[in-house]
């Protein structure tokens, strides 16, 4: 099986990162591609309610609850103490895609896009320390960088250089 194409986005917190994730599975499917997105989370985050039957589950041990229904379905992993999965092994688990979109993970080795805003909890650059930075989104006017610099609401323009970067094949009906 293919590796499936990766692609990032990294910043510092309040930089705009979901915000631009959600734009570019958004363009990305009205082209025909299938997307997938991996977000990294750097606290105790759950996705179930408290009392709700899977809860219940996973309160009394289970290693792993999977949720079903007639729309969707969902596994947790419970790690139980074992350390946070390695990237790779989460990105073996997704079901085939065209692209998998990364938010977070700011220090896997693979390519990514930079998101800055003035709001920004830390505004210190990612780029230089980081040569799988590919390019910068930013909304405000980046000049001390070599990278390509886009706006951080041109979505259109930062898929078609996202799609290049990776090496999407044009769906039928699109430019």
């Amino acid at each position: 099986m293919t590796a499936p194409k990766v692609f990032g986005i990294a910043g510092w917190k309040n930089s705009g990162k979901t915000g631009l994730a959600v734009r570019l599975v958004t363009e990305f499917t009205r082209r025909g591609y299938r997307i997938s997105t991996i977000k990294h989370a750097h606290h105790d985050f759950d996705i179930d309610k408290v009392g709700a039957d899977s809860y219940r589950h996973r309160q009394a041990g289970a290693h792993e609850v999977t949720i079903v229904s007639g729309t969707r379905y969902a596994i947790m992993h419970e790690l139980r103490g074992a350390p946070e999965p390695a990237f790779e092994e989460i990105l073996a688990r997704l079901a085939p895609c065209d692209l998998v979109l990364i938010e977070g993970y700011k220090r896997e080795p693979i390519p990514k896009i930079e998101a800055r805003r003035l709001e920004a909890a830390n505004r210190t650059p990612l780029a230089p320390d980081d040569p799988h930075i590919a390019a910068i989104a930013a909304d405000h006017p980046v000049t001390d960088t070599a990278l390509p610099v886009f706006d951080l609401d041109d979505t259109t323009a930062i898929a078609d250089f996202i799609a290049e970067i990776v090496g999407l094949e044009p769906r039928l009906g699109n430019h």
